[in-house]
Parts: C-alpha cells; structure tokens; sequence
C-alpha cells in the first residue's frame, strides 16, 4: 500500500489525527459551488422592477466627460445589445399603471432617460428611438434651454457654446412623437453653492446655503422657498412648450432632499429619480434610481452596468473618528483633512463611517458635535465638509456616525437608571454608557433635534447608530420606564419584572424593540429632510448573536436588527470579547456562520474588526494598535467563511494604522483577487 509519508508507530499515528483535528478547527468550512450565494442577474427578473439607464450628451468621436458623453457608436452598440438580451423599453404610462394595480411591467423593463437637454439627443438619440420604436424620457434644465442663441450657456459655472443645448422647438417637436416624455431637470439649480464655512460646493437643490458675509446658513424657510420657485418655473416651461404637465422630476447630481422632494411631489410629480444604484419598483416611485451611464463603457463594461438586479451591494468599510481630523488651528485641520481624504481615496473602499460627533476622552459621552444644533456646542463645524470632500473626491459614501443615547444634554432630563438587587438602591450604572432615558419624551425630542440638525446641515448616504442603545437586564430603572412597563402590561419594579423567566423575557423583548423603534424614528426624522434614499445601519454586539439568551444583558437582537436596518454590522473584535489569540479564527467562523442562518442576512451584514487593542497594558489605558497584519488576516479570514461585506474600526490615518500597503488588499474590492492592479 503506497504511503506517502512514513507513520514509524501508532503513538506518531495518533499525534498525526491529532495535529489534523487542531489544523481542521482552523479551516473554514467548505461550501459546495451549488450552496454557494449566486448572482443575482442569473435568478428569474423580479416582478414590477425595471433597470433605469442615466444617459446624458452623445458625441461622434473625442466624448467629454465634462457632459458625460458617450460615443454614437457606443450608443448603437448598447440599444442592440439590449434589444438581443431581450430588454424591454417602457414608457411613464406603463410604471403609473402598473403603481396602481394596473397591467405588470414585462420582464427586463427598461426605462431610458437623457439629462440636461443636449442637442445630441434630437440629432443622434431621436433617430434611434425612431428606428426601434423604443420610448425615452428627456430632462432638460430649463434656463440652458432659455440661453439666446448668441450667448453662452451657465453650464454650472462653466461657459458652454450654446448649440451643444436643445432649443425648446425641438423639446416641442419630439414631445409630439409620442415617443418621448418631457421631465424636469430644475429650472435654475443644476449648480453648486457654497454650503459650509470652508466654502464647498454643494447641490443646489440639496443643501441649504452658507453666506460667509454673514456666517449664517440659509433658513428652511428660505430654503424651500427657493426650490418652490424653481419647481414652479420649470413646470410652467414644459406645461407651454408641450401642453403637458411634467410627471418626471430628475435631481441634478443625483443629490436628493425630504424637503425639495415634498414639494415636487406637490406640484404633481409622481416619479423623481435619483442616480443610485439597483432595480427600480413600481412601489417606490418617488426613490427611483438609475444607472449612470459614464466614461463612455465600451460593451462588456455596459453590459456588466446594465445587469443590474436586486441589492447585492458589497460594502467594505473604513470606521472613522473626526477627533482624529480636528485641530484648534483650521488650517492644519484642513491638512488632515486632505490627508485622510487621500488616504481613503487610495484605499478604494466602498464606504465611510464617518463620526458626526466629538468624544477626545474616548468615553463615549457626547458633549459637542461637529455640526450647528439646538442643543450642544458645536467643536467644530467639520463633518458637512469632511462628508462632501469624501463623497466627491474619495468617491465613498458616508454613513453618519452617531449615538443614540449617551449625549451630555441638560441634568434635568432623565438618564438611564440601573437597579442593584442587593442595596435596592437606583443609580446610574459605573460600568456603562451614560446614556439619557429613551423613556423621557424631552431626551426623546431633543435626540431628534440633533439628527434633524445633522440632517439639515449636511449630504451623507445614510446613518450609523452607535452601540451605545442598549439595556441591561437591571435597566432602565427610571420613574418613566417604569410607568412605561406598567402601560405594556409588565409590572411596575425591576424585582417584579426579573422574578421569573417567562416575565424577564417579555420584558427583555419590550426594550430591544423599544429601541429599535426609537431608531426607526429618528431615521425618519433624517429621511423628512434629506430624503428617502438615506439608508441605515446599526452596531450590534457579538454576544447577541453568538449567544441569543443574551438578549437579556444588551436588548439587541440580531432578527430585529436584520429586518429593520439596511445594514446590521457586528462588531467582530475577538479581543474586545476577551477571545485568546489561538482562538479568535474560530471565535469570527462561528460569528459569520451565525449570521449566515438567517436567510439573505449575508447581503445585509457587514462585519467589522477591530483596529485598536482596548485591553489595558502596563499601566496604560489601551494596548494600543493592532498589528495590521492581522488586520488583514481577520478581514481575510471573514471573506474566507462567507462575509461579503467587512470593514475595521477605527481607521487613524495619522499615524497610517493600519498601514495602507497592508489593510489595501485585504479589503478593496479594486485589488487583486476582485480586479488586476
């Protein structure tokens, strides 16, 4: 019998099993190809959902990205490739009837759409649309559109030749076709004002404006005042030249507002678009997105845009501290702010997490922000520029990081109260955030507040609440969420409510969904203001997950979390749990295969290391830095066990930690295995 390795005795046999057994717990567990999560474009097309292609100027050679262009042959290229792949181009008509209950949309509905007004689109599009009968909605801006013919147009600051525009005759002529729906693109707002004291440029029609004269922010009022006027202006254009009311309204930039979108659904728009990404549906009409096509795509890149499907979004993540970017000085500010805009823009990662509060004493008590509000000062008004310079330079999103509870508002507002079984007495915990009472409706108001504040005063993707909203199973205490139990039906004290499991359990799901529920109100509050794309996402504990009886101990709860939030993200740091070195591989299998057993949780979970070692060493507070080596191995390690999304915490890029060369491969999904290098 061919033996390839000599086994001299039983003992070395057994110490051979051995070593396997302990090499096997290291291994992450085999999943079959069939068992492995398919692509979503190979699943059967989703009823009532259709692709969206953003289209903007086409020219015969040289195409401008200034314009975003794309090439007349490329243009050709693309219909007839999604004629063959069976695509099927549908009108506003056919999405308004099928949101009413109407006739469905066909598989692979299509809907093309063409911003800004550009000449190109009756010379070289229309044609098109012509030739293969296909239905297409034009956007112009109406003031590029009213430019005379002798003089340049505003193109949003920069002087264009005004026959690269459409004139309004030819808006009138090709309405008529039938082949085409006139939208509305703004009147006068695709531009950029100054909306921070540092002077950045921001979408017009998304954010309130800063007049550095006067160091004061443009009032709501004023603001939508403003956006009125030009919803008004450009609907009564296109009502002229068409003898129809615009039904389609397109945000410049794709830059979205609760505020701006109120009113154009008011003046009667039933469809506004936006540019994210994913499948458009008939149920949300008013958050529909689109696919930008940009940078002239030769096919295969095109054809990977368009097989766009449902949410398979991979997020990868760095967790950031603003304290880490403030200094008193605003200049050297400004360069550490470069310096991390840089640095993730090197990293080509997906997302920021990106922290709208200051806590320098790392205790987690929230004393000022770094945004205006109502209700704490204010370290530095830092986060809108440091959230806008990410978006458009380091192109990420940017999830605002902020707490739930642990804000040092005013004594007089109740705080989380904890019971001690063995002095009877009530205080607020040693061991614990300082949290303020989610059952005092003045905290409750006041939190509000501070994300409508946020919300006003910056441009950001989505949330990221904090894991300081949490309950032990001795809190709260206080007089109100007493009265609170009483009014579910639970007993009134902390005695009666632990006396026996089945009670401990009710009252343990109570406050896990009262918290939860707090969270989906501020949400709400944020999207009334920025609009419906803002997405959400909340830190959870591992020991919730790993462990659910511990529910009890945190009031988080990984099913709530993953039906409520758009993103769940555990905290993975192994040595945080207090996890040995030799075990921590295993420790994050069993975490991400947890997770895995719940349906579809891996497309809405990202998992995040940790990049700091808080275990107090040699008198010191912290251990400082984790290796970013095994940074990497543990991100490697979640990919390797099935995680799709993943990211570390926190990132301090003055002090390159972790170490760019080595964190970069491990988590951008531009690097080598995703793309060449």
């Amino acid at each position: 019998m061919f033996t390839p390795f000599p086994i001299r005795s039983l003992a070395s046999l057994l110490c051979f099993l051995i070593f396997l057994a302990g090499c096997a717990k290291d291994i992450p567990a085999f999943v079959a190809p069939e068992q492995r999560p398919q692509h979503s474009f190979n699943q059967p097309w989703p009823a009532n959902k259709y692709l969206v292609l953003a289209y903007h100027d086409v020219e015969d050679s040289d195409p401008d990205q200034t314009y975003v262009s794309v090439s007349t042959a490329h243009l050709e290229e693309q219909f007839a490739w999604l004629r063959e792949n069976g695509y099927q181009p549908i009108t506003v008509d056919q999405i308004l009837e099928a949101s009413r209950g109407g006739a469905p949309l066909p598989e692979k509905a299509l809907l093309l759409t063409f911003d800004d007004g550009y000449r190109s689109f009756y010379t070289r599009v229309f044609p098109l649309l012509k030739a293969y009968k296909w239905p297409a909605v034009l956007a112009p801006v109406g003031v590029w559109l009213d430019t005379p013919a002798d003089q340049m147009v505003d193109f949003g600051g920069k002087l264009t030749e005004r026959e690269r525009f459409l004139t309004w005759a030819q808006v009138k002529e090709m309405s008529r076709s039938g082949l085409v729906e006139i939208g509305a693109h703004t009147n006068a707002l695709h531009y950029g004002i100054p909306a921070n004291p540092q002077g950045n440029l921001l979408p017009a029609a998304a954010a309130h404006a800063y007049d550095s004269k006067t160091g004061l922010y443009e009032t709501d009022a004023a603001y939508k005042k403003r956006i009125t006027d030009d919803v008004r202006q450009i609907t009564a254009k296109i009502l002229r030249v068409t003898g129809k009311r615009p039904r389609v309204w397109v945000w410049p930039y794709g830059a979205a507002s609760g505020v701006a979108l109120k009113v154009v659904t008011e003046h009667g728009y039933p469809l506004v678009l936006t540019l994210d990404s994913g499948l458009a549906s008939v149920d949300n009409l008013t958050n529909t997105p689109r696919v930008l096509v940009s940078n002239d795509p030769a096919l295969r890149n095109f054809a990977n845009t368009a097989m766009v499907m449902e949410n398979t979004e991979t997020m990868r993540v760095a967790h950031v501290d603003l304290d880490y970017v403030y200094d008193p000085d605003p200049e050297q500010m400004d360069r550490n702010l470069g310096d991390l805009v840089q640095r993730i823009a090197d990293m080509k990662i997906t997302t920021v997490f990106l922290q709208a509060f200051a806590d320098p004493q790392g205790d987690g008590l929230v004393k000022s922000v770094y945004f205006p509000n109502r209700h704490l000062p204010m370290r530095a008004d830092l986060f809108n520029r440091a959230a806008w310079q990410l978006k458009s330079r380091a192109f990420v999103d940017v999830y605002a990081w902020m707490p739930v509870l642990s804000f040092d508002l005013a004594p007089t507002i109740a705080r989380v109260t904890s019971w001690n079984p063995e002095t009877q007495a009530v205080a607020i915990a040693p061991n614990q955030y300082r949290r303020l009472s989610p059952f005092d409706p003045v905290a409750r108001r006041q939190i509000i507040d501070l994300y409508e504040d946020l919300a006003s005063h910056a441009l950001f993707n989505g949330i990221l609440f904090h894991d300081d909203a949490l309950l032990s199973d001795f809190e709260d205490a206080g007089p109100q969420a007493l009265a609170a139990y009483k009014n579910a039906g639970l007993p009134g004290s902390i005695r009666e409510l632990r006396a026996d499991p089945a009670t401990l359990q009710r009252w343990t799901r109570y406050k896990s969904q009262y918290l939860t529920d707090f969270t989906k109100t501020l949400a709400q509050h944020v999207r009334e203001i920025r609009g419906p794309y803002i997405k959400t996402a909340r830190n959870i504990f591992a020991e919730p997950i790993l462990n659910p009886e511990s529910e009890t101990w945190f009031a988080q709860n990984l099913d709530d979390f993953l039906a409520t939030y758009d993103w769940t993200a555990p905290m993975a740091m192994p040595w945080m749990e207090g996890i040995p070195a030799d075990q921590a591989d295993a420790w994050l299998d069993k975490l991400v295969t947890t997770v895995a057993s719940r349906p579809g949780a891996m497309n809405k979970t990202v998992f995040e290391v940790q990049g700091r070692d808080w275990r107090p060493s040699n008198g010191a507070e912290d251990s400082g830095h984790v290796d970013s080596a095994l940074m990497a191995h543990w991100l490697q390690r979640l990919q390797l066990s099935g995680a799709r999304s993943f990211g570390y915490y926190p990132d301090d890029f003055t002090k390159n930690q972790p170490r760019l060369e080595i964190i970069r491969p491990a988590i951008s999904n531009a690097w080598y295995p995703f793309h060449d290098r």
